[in-house]
């Protein structure tokens, strides 16, 4: 065990430490499972997997409370199911059945589960960050403890609706912690291409809040410091923290396939990240038996899941006039 992992594990209990490898488990093979899928076309939506960045959304998500709110991105499966999205509608929703999370006319960029928290991903970069810091003020004048976690990437600090958010919620005091999923690519580029200062935490800091960077898509610090602020914003009304995560996605920007073959970047980047995987980390400390049951009953939750969604039925065409917006 080295040094990192000694101080990590020194505050979790087995229980935790299970939570946290079942939680990484159920994404990872749900995407798995998704990316198998993904070219018979009975999923009707485009699909833009977490693999290799489940790590944020799971130390995160296991550092809050069942009452606090989460708001992601269009690359939100992880976020959805770590946060205790309901794994049957989600995949139904991925195949447009009225089943889903969203009646099937949303898709896998649009989930939400507000029953636990989820309350909902967008298509469009950055448009939650605003969504959460609204729900942050209402949470604080109502005097209530809960918070706001608000997810995105790297290249919705580009976004002029991030630095606006990021000053009125620090203006406000506001319970939110904005989670900055750094994958270091906006599709395809890359943040020192984009950015003359590269390092967000840098940005971020003259707004005047707590900001921290934690490198190596490492849970246990995830976890472990997400638990700490979330409990300091409870206890002593402290305002939002900024969270940046080093991260990186396996597969391609949309879809389930691979996309070194357009040089933006090498296999031989991804390949460092992959030896560091997280769920391979976990399981060293989980033993061998309660492993295999762990990952059984997953394995069967997640065929449950897609039986679900196979069998569902579409939405009918009276769907078409529910859910609308008239003044």
């Amino acid at each position: 065990m080295n040094e990192q992992d000694k101080v990590g594990l020194g505050s979790l209990n087995e229980l935790e430490l299970y939570r946290l490898y079942e939680s990484l488990y159920r994404i990872r093979r749900t995407e798995e499972k998704i990316a198998d899928v993904y070219p018979t076309d009975k999923i009707k939506s485009p699909v833009h997997l977490s693999i290799g960045q489940e790590a944020v959304s799971v130390g995160v998500c296991e550092a809050l409370e069942p009452g606090d709110y989460v708001f992601g991105t269009y690359r939100g499966h992880a976020l959805y199911l770590a946060k205790g999205g309901d794994l049957k509608k989600m995949i139904a929703e991925l195949y447009g059945k009225v089943t889903g999370c969203a009646k099937g006319k949303g898709g896998s960029m649009h989930l939400v589960d507000v029953a636990n928290g989820v309350m909902g991903t967008s298509a469009v970069v950055a448009t939650t960050i605003p969504n959460a810091v609204g729900y942050a003020l209402g949470i604080k004048q109502q005097n209530r403890r809960n918070i706001v976690v608000s997810f995105f990437g790297d290249g919705a600090i580009e976004e002029g609706v991030f630095s606006e958010s990021i000053n009125f919620a620090v203006l406000k005091n506001l319970p939110i912690i904005f989670v900055c999923e750094n994958n270091n690519y906006a599709i395809h580029s890359d943040i020192a291409r984009r950015q003359s200062i590269s390092e967000i935490t840098d940005q971020v800091k003259p707004y005047g809040l707590p900001v921290r960077k934690i490198v190596d898509n490492d849970i246990f610090a995830i976890k472990n410091y997400v638990h700490s602020i979330a409990t300091q914003i409870r206890q002593n009304n402290m305002g939002p923290v900024f969270v940046e995560c080093m991260t990186y996605r396996w597969l391609e920007h949309v879809g389930p396939g691979s996309d070194f073959q357009l040089g933006y970047r090498s296999e031989d980047e991804a390949k460092k990240w992959m030896e560091t995987d997280q769920l391979l980390r976990l399981q060293q400390y989980i033993k061998d038996e309660d492993r295999l049951q762990i990952e059984h009953a997953i394995d069967e939750e997640i065929e449950k899941a897609f039986e679900f969604a196979e069998q569902s039925p579409f939405p009918s065409e009276d769907e078409l006039y529910t859910e609308i917006f008239k003044v």
